[in-house]
C-alpha cells in the first residue's frame, strides 16, 4: 500500500508512472471529502505469493476498485473484480506527445477521480 486513506471508500491501483496519478486522484477525491486508499502494485507476482490476510489487508473484500494502467486492461480485471473499473490502453498505433495521448485517452487525475465515482 502506498497512501492510504482512514475510512477508505475505494481503492486505486496502480504500478509505474501511473502512481502519481493515482495519488493525484486520490488527492481531488479527498479534497471533496471521499476518502480512497492508492495501493502501489509494482510486482504482482510478489503481490499473488502472499498469503490471502496480507492480499485481505492491501485490497480489502467490499471495497471497489479500479487499476489505472497505460497498457492492456485485461489483465488487471483480476485485482478489481466484475464491479471494478480499469482505466487502460487496449489500442496501438496512436501518435502524439505523450501528454497530449494522455489526456486523449483518459489518464488524467479528473478521469481517474471520475471512474472512481462511477464504482462507488
Amino acid at each position: 500500500m502506498l497512501k492510504d486513506a482512514a475510512g477508505a471508500k475505494a481503492v486505486i491501483i496502480a504500478t509505474g508512472s501511473e502512481v502519481a496519478l493515482a495519488v493525484k486522484a486520490q488527492e481531488a477525491l479527498a479534497a471533496e471529502g471521499i476518502a480512497v486508499r492508492v495501493v502501489s502494485m509494482p510486482s504482482t507476482n510478489t503481490f499473488d505469493k502472499q498469503d490471502a490476510a496480507y492480499k485481505e489487508s492491501v485490497l480489502p473484500k467490499g471495497l471497489p476498485r479500479v487499476a489505472v494502467e497505460a497498457g492492456v486492461s485485461d489483465f488487471w480485471r483480476k485485482y478489481v473484480g466484475l464491479d471494478g473499473a480499469v482505466i487502460g490502453w487496449d489500442h496501438f498505433g496512436e501518435s502524439a506527445p505523450a501528454d497530449e495521448l494522455f489526456k486523449e485517452f483518459g489518464f488524467t487525475p479528473e478521469n481517474v477521480a471520475a471512474v472512481v465515482k462511477g464504482v462507488l
